[in-house]
């Protein structure tokens, strides 16, 4: 089979009896006899697999014979021992992937010296399953039924499915893990067969689970912190002692640690000691990181050029664990740079910050600086995120008429992100949204009264196995009495590139004044996007995306755009490369994006 931990070629070595002295000419002798007479004669060969395609790739990575012919140090009779092992290795090595019958023939031939041996296998009729029977007992019996029908919804083999081993085994196991995720961490596999009848080709499969009892959670047992106070793992830990286990929750205790800046790595283990499923401790192990760190990175997107960032971390400051950072990023469009001071998370998880940064951004003939500093409070909790804020804006605005404006503000504000998507990285089922509210009020350090609303959400959408449809919606809003002028800049808002409305270049749907793109009062773009995945990891896309910026509602002007791309699930997160026309520009964009637009 597969598996198989027999190496043939090993069979010929030789484990000596033990020590023996031997003279200086017996052992030049000896040498001479195995270098001149000894020698053992080696087997080259070519070796040719005629089998179907459901089984050639597995026959030619694992069938002995075939993994052999690339060494050069198969000797004869090794070779011979390797041609009488076809006939089995072809039968097990099938069987994993639900063929019983096959009928497989071997031929050696040989002209001029060179060997060639041909294996031709007709693996006969694939096994089918005839039939599927999950049994539980246990807790779960009576107590959830709910997650009983989890388990029996997770077995993903079916009667009628072709049989295959890797099927099974992966059936058993993703049932297994499914009633494990919740209450039963201590469930297990009691029982499991299939019947295979070779001669009807049909398997009957039955599995019996036994849940045991439910667990619940008990005390956190914390090793590893040595430069930062254990506290902080159980401030932002959010499970409650008592309440039933729950992967999810043990799942999101370490998301919650992990976005702690202290911590390089977290590993979390839970005993499934049936015998003491009652506040059962969790084991957290961490690694920390050092006091001191810097990072930094280069890349590339088609709206902003080729961008350098950076930033310098202490997390330590005042021998008290407050994080201190310096970050910047400097790309062909915009500068941009923060200094923070933070506390360590409360008792309740949140972290408190204060701020300072600038941002200067030159795009579409429009220059604008904004300075800021500001107090910040924050908490992170399962898939949400909370930000209250209060921050004075000072901007400049440098257009292509002459004499600047510039704005202040001091705006209280609230920031709430919920991400519940089936996977963070690339998802294809639920939602990502974010809403932002603030207000100023005119004298107090501020110029002109003004409320403020943003919200973006994206809806992710299965069509089957290999479709994904997805649509994204954004509105962005200043209410206020007084023109947009009075307003910072950087609170405003402006549409156009690759993760607002494509086929337009990157911010240049706005308020037109003499060639300058002015940021606006309102903003709304949409999108849809059909998706098909030709293998697990490319895939092309449509879409349609439309937008407008505008300082009088009554006014706007829908600008929109086709097009077609690219997706690539690389290592480090989705990669898109689109193509997009836009009607009103009347011109073709190309865009590079990585990451999921938000």
């Amino acid at each position: 089979m597969a598996g198989r931990s027999f190496d043939p070629l090993r069979a010929t070595r030789v484990k000596p009896h033990g020590p023996r002295r031997m003279s200086v000419l017996s052992m030049v002798f000896v040498a001479l006899a195995a270098i001149g007479f000894a020698a053992p004669a080696f087997a080259k060969y070519d070796i040719d697999i005629d089998a179907p395609r459901s089984v050639k790739k597995l026959l030619k990575e694992n069938l002995d014979i075939a993994r052999f012919a690339k060494r050069d140090d198969v000797s004869d009779d090794q070779f011979e021992f390797l041609v009488t092992a076809v006939p089995k290795d072809v039968r097990d090595l099938v069987a994993t992937e639900g063929y019983f019958s096959p009928v497989v023939r071997t031929d050696v031939t040989t002209v001029d010296d060179k060997r060639a041996v041909k294996v031709s296998v007709d693996p006969g009729p694939r096994t089918t399953i005839a039939s599927v029977q999950l049994n539980f007992t246990g807790a779960v019996t009576t107590e959830d039924r709910a997650q009983e029908n989890a388990a029996r919804f997770a077995f993903s083999v079916n009667e009628g499915d072709p049989f295959t081993q890797s099927g099974w085994s992966d059936a058993k196991n993703a049932a297994l893990r499914a009633l494990q995720s919740k209450r039963y961490l201590g469930a297990k596999i009691v029982r499991s067969q299939a019947r295979i009848n070779p001669r009807a080709h049909i398997a009957d499969l039955s599995v019996t689970f036994d849940s045991g009892p439910t667990f619940t959670l008990g005390k956190l047992d914390v090793s590893g912190p040595k430069r930062y106070p254990a506290w902080i793992i159980d401030h932002v830990n959010p499970i409650r002692e008592g309440e039933i286990y729950d992967a999810a929750r043990v799942n999101e205790l370490q998301r919650q640690i992990q976005n702690t800046p202290y911590y390089a790595s977290v590993a979390i283990d839970a005993d499934a000691d049936v015998s003491k499923p009652v506040e059962t401790p969790l084991h957290v192990k961490v690694s920390e990181y050092p006091y001191h760190s810097i990072r930094y990175g280069v890349g590339y997107a088609t709206d902003t050029g080729f961008h350098i960032q950076g930033g310098y971390s202490y997390l330590n400051t005042f021998g008290a664990a407050y994080p201190f950072t310096i970050s910047g990023r400097l790309d062909q469009t915009q500068q941009y740079g923060r200094v923070q001071l933070a506390m360590p998370p409360d008792a309740h998880g949140w972290v408190n910050a204060v701020f300072g940064s600038y941002t200067i951004t030159d795009v579409s003939s429009t220059n604008i600086y904004s300075a800021r500093v500001g107090v910040q409070r924050s908490r992170s909790r399962q898939n949400i995120d909370t930000t209250f804020s209060l921050t004075f804006y000072d901007d400049r605005l440098t257009q292509n008429e002459p004499n600047p404006s510039t704005a202040r503000a001091l705006v209280p504000a609230w920031t709430w992100v919920r991400r519940d998507v089936d996977d963070p990285l690339f998802p294809r089922r639920g939602n990502i949204i974010r809403a932002e509210a603030g207000f100023a009020v005119k004298g107090v350090l501020t110029d002109q009264t003004f409320a403020r609303l943003y919200t973006n959400a994206v809806q992710y959408f299965p069509l089957g196995k290999n479709d994904l449809l997805l649509f994204r919606a954004e509105f962005g809003g200043v209410f206020t009495s007084g023109p947009s002028s009075g307003v910072p800049a950087s609170l405003l808002f402006r549409a156009g590139g690759a993760n607002s409305v494509r086929g337009y270049s990157y911010l240049s749907i706005g308020n037109d004044v003499a060639g300058s793109i002015l940021p606006t009062k309102y903003m709304v773009t949409g999108s849809s996007e059909y998706q098909h995945w030709f293998t697990h990891d490319w895939g092309g896309a449509m879409f349609f995306d439309i937008g407008t910026a505008t300082d009088t509602w009554a006014e706007r002007v829908f600008q929109p755009g086709v097009g077609v791309g690219v997706r690539w699930r690389s290592p480090v997160g989705p990669v898109n490369v689109d193509l997009a026309y836009g009607f009103k520009s009347k011109s073709v964009k190309p865009y590079l994006t990585l990451g999921i637009a938000f």
